[in-house]
Formats: C-alpha cells, structure tokens, sequence
C-alpha cells in the first residue's frame, strides 16, 4: 500500500496527468506525452470528449473536460 500523498509523484522527477486516460481533444494528439495543464488540452473551440463514449459527455453523463475529469469521479481512469 502506497501512503504518499496524491499531489507526490509515484516515481521521483515524474509528473503524473491529473486527467482520465479517456479525455481527449483535437489537441491531445499533438502532445508528445501526457496532458500535465488543462491548456495541453484545450485549444480555441475548448471542445472535448470522452473515448469511451466518444461524446462530450463522460460514461456517468457529465461534462467531458479537463476540470472534471479527474481523480474522484466515478468513470475516472489515471494514465498510469
């Protein structure tokens, strides 16, 4: 069981996305890792969507963007 705290990286040096692994946007294919700020994803139109459902709206009908999908939200999936 890990008991570091959630803002300390797993591994030393490594930052972690806050973001579901679902989260997608026009922007995120032009990333060369993964989405550490909400403007990795967010260009001009601030359209998102969830890969699973392939909507704006997540598996649990929310709002697919970076300030919801995070850690605590049911559907949520960390990167690692």
């Amino acid at each position: 069981m890990n008991d570091a705290p959630e803002s300390e990286p797993p591994v030393a040096g490594v930052r972690v996305s806050p973001f579901c692994m679902h989260l997608r946007s026009k922007k995120s294919y032009f990333l060369r890792g993964p989405a550490l700020e909400e403007s990795d994803l967010l260009d001009g139109s601030g359209h998102c969507w969830c890969r699973k459902t392939m909507l704006a709206l997540g598996p649990d009908g929310e709002a697919a963007q970076p300030a919801d999908c995070r850690a605590g939200r049911a559907c949520f999936e960390a990167v690692l």
